[in-house]
């Protein structure tokens, strides 16, 4: 794996604006292409391109046309287009076959890109990995090329992938290569690399000629190669494939006679996007061998808004409104009324709305004819049980809908995503329809009973469709929660960390991109006056040259209070955390003490939508708040809580509520069990934590107690 690098959007417009021009030009006569009738040449191109994906097939024809074969034509007339295996059309994550096993290790990720530097446990090795829908669905298409080349009849046929170009002197380079290969008695190869990317530190590799080289391991992308027949057959026995087709094939290139030429003479379009997700990233990223990945944000936006939806009790409203929230939808959902200001501009159809997406809002089931009038190109939902007829006023609406206006979506529809990605001109995102509990129609606090909030800071947030940008007079939704049906399920538990319950904590050997430092479990040392301590040291582990302490729940919780007394260090740099999190999707609460300023602590959320498994890791900054302690935190030992449910998220410090969110103000409340976690490290972000000074070296925060309040999974 490696990840493609993308241009800036005046780079990009450069590159395709020169492709164009190229194209215009005579194209060049290769001697490596030629019918079925010429011995020893390529006799057939396959271009992998999805159905959806038209406007690609359309630019790799023009790429195509710039190269004719021995006998003068157009390479295109060699060319078939092969409708690649979608990933967005699988209904479950698919599982093992004769053909392809989705699980892989590190390890083997490992074998193809060593990394000199880090140093992973056994454990870390042998972690298992799940491919991600869009490598399954790439490896298959490939796998499926493979089965048509062993029972055809063509003794080289090229593969191509929609995403590629010809470099400069592709014609010229290509036969020198092909001419080499006959030179040297190479012509029974398998496969020839002609796009290609070497590991960091280099492939090893055996240079047969100065344009030709067998490598022994360390090739990543085939986005651009040539097969024969009996190497597609060879191929096909060597299967099943074990993780993303380009690293398996590494493993598989002793059992291959391989060759590449000297350098990359095709490429993926550095102004297209990749279409792929990369299982592996977490796993380098734990190990300390990814240090950077930048903001990692949401960048799909909704066309077809807004979206209405409607239905019976337990007919699925919920799962539909995290469904159109995992689209990019700013979904309001399961109220029985909202908030005046926003009911108003949907209701007179004058001011910018600021959702796109309504679900289940009870008020305005009575409106919906208003609701035609003052948005004629809204899209609407109606969700129903099995065997249940829909409802009278649904029916006569749908009667003066236009019939691409509306979807009826059946709760045990089996293409859930297909169904309303249709209505909604959209592709699905690459994991399962949610699957929730409906909420029904919550009803609001009356603004009597709301508590007064702490504005946000104008500090940098993430710009994502899940955060609410706080420039009205909005002050969120404040729903009544039945509290007693929630905490008939917590459980206490109490640590007063005199020993290490490895029971319920788990010592962290991992470490994440903006971290300085390898979490290592020595780094925790129990002291008999101060309790836990969590220590940063300097330490040359490589990849980081610090080591920190971590240590995370065992057990995951759903709602409830976790509270914790710690001292915090005082170093610039270094940054103390006790929060909250999960990953799949990714949602976070925070607190956290930054050295270079003990006086005052951050809140931050994390939200992002989808049920469990969901890939939706989405967020750099999150929605920060600063809040001012009136004290030194590094001095003394101070209690600091978190108080959850699902309806609002409340901080307090030694028991004085000093911050509180309710929903959309300015994010969703995280729905989902989270890990709790505490730990000390060395931020990389100068601006938030400060420079690490490493004279003030080692450090420590000393956890004297925990407590936990909340519902077990």
């Amino acid at each position: 794996m490696r990840k493609k690098t993308n241009l800036s959007l005046p780079l990009k417009y450069l590159f395709s604006t020169g492709l164009k021009i190229r194209r215009v030009l005579p194209s060049k006569r290769s001697k490596v292409f030629g019918n079925k009738s010429s011995h020893s040449l390529i006799n057939h191109i396959y271009v992998i391109n999805l159905k959806r994906q038209p406007k690609r097939w359309k630019e790799i024809e023009a790429e195509l046309q710039q190269i004719s074969d021995i006998s003068g034509s157009k390479l295109n007339y060699l060319t078939e287009r092969y409708n690649a295996i979608d990933a967005k059309e699988f209904l479950n994550d698919p599982i093992a076959s004769d053909d392809l096993d989705p699980i892989y290790t590190l390890g083997d990720q490992l074998y193809v890109e060593p990394q000199p530097l880090i140093l992973p446990t056994e454990w870390d090795l042998n972690f298992k990995i799940r491919m991600s829908r869009p490598e399954i669905a790439v490896a298959y298409s490939h796998i499926e090329l493979w089965k048509r080349i062993a029972s055809g009849n063509n003794e080289y046929t090229m593969i191509l992938e929609d995403d590629i170009w010809f470099k400069p002197a592709f014609n010229r380079e290509l036969n020198k290569v092909w001419k080499e290969i006959k030179e040297n008695d190479q012509s029974k190869f398998d496969i020839l690399y002609l796009s290609f990317e070497e590991v960091k530190n280099g492939a090893p590799k055996t240079f047969i000629s100065s344009k030709i080289f067998c490598p022994v391991r360390g090739l990543w992308n085939l986005s651009g190669y040539v097969v024969s027949k009996q190497g597609a057959e060879k191929l096909l026995k060597l299967l099943p494939c074990k993780g993303p087709i380009d690293l398996w094939i590494n493993h598989k290139f002793k059992s291959l006679n391989v060759l590449a030429s000297y350098r990359s003479i095709i490429s993926q379009r550095p102004d297209l996007s990749s279409t792929n997700s990369y299982s592996i990233l977490p796993a380098l990223t734990k190990i300390g061998a990814i240090t950077s990945e930048g903001a990692a944000l949401f960048n799909n936006r909704p066309l077809e808004v807004p979206v209405f939806a409607f239905g019976s009790n337990d007919s699925g409203l919920t799962s539909l409104a995290i469904a159109l929230s995992m689209l990019g939808y700013r979904c309001l959902s399961d109220l029985e009324t909202i908030p005046n200001s926003e009911l108003n501009s949907i209701l007179t159809g004058k001011n910018k709305l600021l959702f796109n997406a309504y679900v289940n809002i009870n008020i305005l089931k009575g409106k919906l004819f208003d609701l035609i009038k003052f948005y004629p190109n809204a899209k609407f939902i109606f969700t129903l049980n099995e065997n249940e007829c829909l409802d009278e006023v649904y029916l006569e609406l749908i009667k003066i809908l236009d019939k691409n206006k509306f979807v009826i979506l059946n709760s045990k529809a089996p293409n859930k995503w297909q169904i309303i990605c249709q209505l909604l001109r959209t592709v699905p995102p690459d994991c399962r329809f949610p699957e929730l509990i409906d909420k029904g129609n919550r009803k609001l606090k009356s603004q009597n009973n709301i508590s007064e909030i702490q504005k946000l800071d104008k500090l940098k947030h993430d710009f994502s469709p899940w955060v609410m940008e706080i420039d009205r007079q909005w002050n969120g939704i404040d729903i009544i929660c039945d509290e007693n049906s929630l905490s008939n399920r917590y459980v206490m538990i109490k640590e007063d960390f005199k020993t290490f319950n490895s029971q319920f904590w788990t010592a962290r050997n991992d470490t994440f991109t903006d971290n300085l430092a390898l979490f290592r479990e020595e780094n925790l040392v129990f002291d008999l006056k101060h309790g836990l301590a969590l220590t940063l040291k300097k330490h040359n582990l490589g990849v980081r040259k610090y080591s920190a302490g971590a240590m995370t729940s065992k057990h995951q919780y759903l709602y409830g209070r976790f509270e914790v007394v710690l001292k915090a260090s005082n170093v610039p740099g270094v940054i103390t955390g006790f929060f909250l999190h999960r990953d799949s999707p990714r949602q976070e609460i925070d607190i956290e003490i930054a050295g270079k300023n003990t006086s005052r602590l951050l809140t931050n959320v994390f939200y992002n939508p989808g049920d469990e498994g969901a890939k939706f890791d989405y967020g750099y900054r999150g929605t920060p708040t600063y809040i001012d302690l009136g004290f030194d935190a590094s001095e003394s030992f101070h209690k600091y809580a978190i108080e959850w449910d699902e309806s609002e998220i409340r901080w307090f410090v030694d028991d004085h509520l000093v911050h509180r969110r309710n929903q959309w103000n300015p994010t969703p409340i995280p729905h989902l069990p989270m890990a709790i976690h505490l730990n000390i490290w060395p931020c990389r972000s100068k601006e938030f934590a400060g420079i690490l000074i490493n004279k003030l070296l080692p450090t420590t925060t000393f956890l004297k107690k925990i407590s936990i309040n909340a519902q077990k999974l």
